[in-house]
């Protein structure tokens, strides 16, 4: 019985499609700023636009989706969908260098795109939930897909983009996502929905009605905040305020990733016995160890160090974050993996605004210290949510 579960086919299915949407995506967002400033010739102001335009569209698009995608239709027909908008989507940006036509036709397209990873998780875990077999683990294997391909995807984005051409770069992207396509209709499986708890009466029709979803998305957005001003920050304090070598940033960057990889394993193994609040509480308290030291340290060996509690934090708040959602929100796992995804964009908008107006009138470091006190904020919430 172990033999036939390690390998179902079904379960590598979802960690496939997953792992290729995780790297299409990889490739086109780490050479996008490259792209609107080099081959758009857009300026400054107009990139960031473009990031913020992006980003908005995105979390509204994702909001309208999820809400018909948990009681209307099959949702493989909605995941496939938004992966032909995302070839449809790629091939734009590798032949088109109107700005215009970008930030309008291009990002309606993208936060079409957008969806289908978030679709892609619902999915698992209805069938999951339809099957009797253990989500958490299954989820955090998954998640860990995403980071995995995050690791290969932008060295891989640079390479095409600056040895063959953007041209080249979005055309792989476009394949990518013509495979998927052929993946997901072939193999994912399409799973029997019960009758809707949005019409039941057995939950309100907003997630958002509920206290212990409003207090998790809010302190959701408060983690990611955190974690995306560091990274927009952090290569900037290292070289400016500690006058340590740059390529210490990069350093930092791929050991968190690559500890954030068996973190989720591990969160994943744990969840049941644990529980996923718990984990979570842990999560948390990490991040506030990680930006306390950030504050106290500033040694090569000690920012080497703390980057441990880093992937600590975010390793297990990326998987058992997104499954504390569907456990709040039980028969709406589409608007429940969004609120989670819509939370990250949240924070990572939040982020953008907060991080250049703190570091240029109070120095880097008050963006550690306003860390640590939104870490602290948000175990305070976290705890306040109720255990599933």
């Amino acid at each position: 019985m172990k033999s036939q579960r390690r390998i179902n086919p079904v379960y590598l299915a979802f960690m496939v499609a997953s792992f290729m949407i995780g790297v299409a995506g990889a490739l086109q967002a780490p050479t996008l700023s490259l792209f609107l400033t080099r081959e758009v010739q857009a300026r400054p102001f107009w990139v960031g636009l473009f990031f913020t335009i992006n980003a908005v569209a995105g979390i509204v698009v994702s909001m309208l989706v999820a809400k018909r995608s948990d009681s209307v239709g099959d949702r493989r027909h909605i995941i496939l969908f938004c992966c032909l908008m995302a070839l449809c989507n790629a091939i734009l940006f590798a032949f088109t260098r109107h700005y215009f036509t970008l930030i309008t036709l291009g990002v309606l397209l993208s936060a079409l795109a957008s969806v289908s990873m978030p679709q892609i998780f619902a999915l698992a875990r209805e069938y999951i939930d339809h099957s009797a077999r253990e989500a958490a683990m299954f989820s955090s294997v998954m998640r860990a897909q995403i980071s995995l391909a995050w690791v290969i995807g932008p060295p891989l984005s640079f390479a095409l983009a600056l040895n063959y051409g953007f041209v080249t770069l979005f055309m792989v992207a476009a394949a990518l996502f013509f495979i998927c396509i052929l993946l997901i209709w072939f193999t994912l499986p399409s799973v029997p929905r019960a009758d809707s708890l949005m019409h039941s009466g057995g939950m309100p029709i907003s997630g958002w009605r509920n206290r212990d979803v409003r207090l998790l998305f809010i302190a959701s957005v408060t983690m990611w905040t955190c974690n995306t001003m560091y990274i927009i920050d952090m290569p900037l304090y290292i070289s400016s305020t500690l006058g340590l070598p740059e390529k210490l940033a990069g350093l930092l960057m791929g050991m968190a990733a690559a500890l954030e990889i068996p973190v989720m394993l591990l969160a994943g193994y744990c969840a049941k016995r644990v529980g996923k609040r718990n984990l979570m509480l842990i999560a948390v308290a990490a991040g506030i160890l990680f930006y306390l030291g950030l504050v106290l340290f500033s040694s090569r060996h000690a920012l080497l160090i703390l980057q441990l509690f880093n992937a600590v934090f975010i390793g297990i708040i990326a998987g058992i974050g997104m499954l504390w959602f569907q456990d709040l929100m039980p028969g709406r796992p589409g608007a429940a993996t969004t609120m989670f995804t819509n939370s990250i964009s949240t924070g990572m908008i939040l982020a953008g605004l907060i991080q250049g107006t703190l570091s240029e009138r109070f120095g880097h470091i008050s963006i550690y210290w306003l860390a640590l006190g939104l870490a602290i904020a948000s175990f305070a919430m976290s705890a306040r949510v109720r255990n599933v």
